[in-house]
């Protein structure tokens, strides 16, 4: 199905020529990746209604239909829906093509809230589940995100949305492996945002701290847990004034000021 999208991308009244200056007009149309999760399920509410199209897209296919379905009704808006494997990478350049058809030639920005949260103990006793999470989180984001970053250079407008962790501001004994792979992706968003930031598009980085989330349940030592609803509000109205970086609920910058503010000597003793 992903193949013969990709095939017609061919056509000039599709997806229009970047090379010759033809670019593609912007549609009304959002991505969001991951949005059989409890955030993006909110994420995509918000954006539907407020009058987008919509584009469903990760592994549980069975709960983004009941997600499209609802939308569907709420807001009277056009939902799709789209597989996407984060780790099959091979795949990605064709998923993008394909998002970008539906859309109707360009999509209008990208949400994008997939991720992998291990058990620490057990990624430090298996590589592989090391490896799994830093493809997860941090490569894949990438890979799709270069897909993304390039179109939208080129038509000099859309916004990238991407959602890190608190986690990845500073190492801690409790979750490394998966605030490593934050990091990275928060750093990597960085040198986007500098990078399209000439082209008017715009990269928001979005931080939050504890969600009540599936990811999240049962895990020891969670407070001040956020709605999906909160965050998904939080986003929104980031992305409409154009915001940079956002902790989410605010006060988390603080308590992370606070955590990054700690010396190393003093730090490396505690347990976190």
């Amino acid at each position: 199905m992903i193949q013969s999208f990709v095939d017609s991308q061919t056509s000039a009244t599709a997806t229009g020529d970047p090379a010759s200056g033809n670019a593609p007009a912007t549609s009304n149309c959002v991505l969001v990746i991951g949005a059989s999760s409890s955030i993006g399920r909110a994420v995509a509410r918000e954006w539907a209604l407020a009058g987008s199209d919509i584009i469903l897209a990760g592994r549980d296919l069975d709960d983004l239909n009941r997600t499209a379905a609802d939308l569907r009704i709420r807001s009277g808006r056009r939902v799709e829906v789209v597989s996407f494997d984060a780790e099959a990478f091979e795949t990605h350049e064709a998923f993008w093509r394909d998002c970008q058809i539906r859309a109707g030639g360009a999509l209008h920005g990208v949400v994008m809230l997939h991720g992998l949260l291990p058990v620490q103990s057990e990624a430090q006793a298996d590589l592989k589940i090391t490896r799994k999470t830093i493809d997860v989180n941090f490569i894949s984001a990438v890979s799709v995100l270069t897909f993304a970053a390039n179109d939208f250079e080129v038509r000099k407008n859309g916004f990238l949305c991407v959602v890190t962790s608190v986690a990845g501001d500073r190492g801690r004994q409790s979750n490394y492996v998966y605030g490593s792979a934050k990091a990275a992706l928060t750093t990597f968003l960085q040198g986007l945002r500098n990078r399209l930031s000439h082209s008017g598009v715009n990269v928001l980085t979005v931080k939050p701290g504890f969600v009540d989330t599936a990811m999240t349940w049962g895990f020891p030592g969670l407070f001040l847990v956020a709605t999906p609803e909160r965050v998904a509000a939080d986003i929104h109205r980031a992305i409409r004034r154009g915001a940079s970086e956002i902790y989410t609920p605010w006060f988390w910058r603080y308590i992370m000021l606070i955590i990054k503010s700690i010396p190393e000597f003093i730090f490396k003793r505690m347990k976190m």
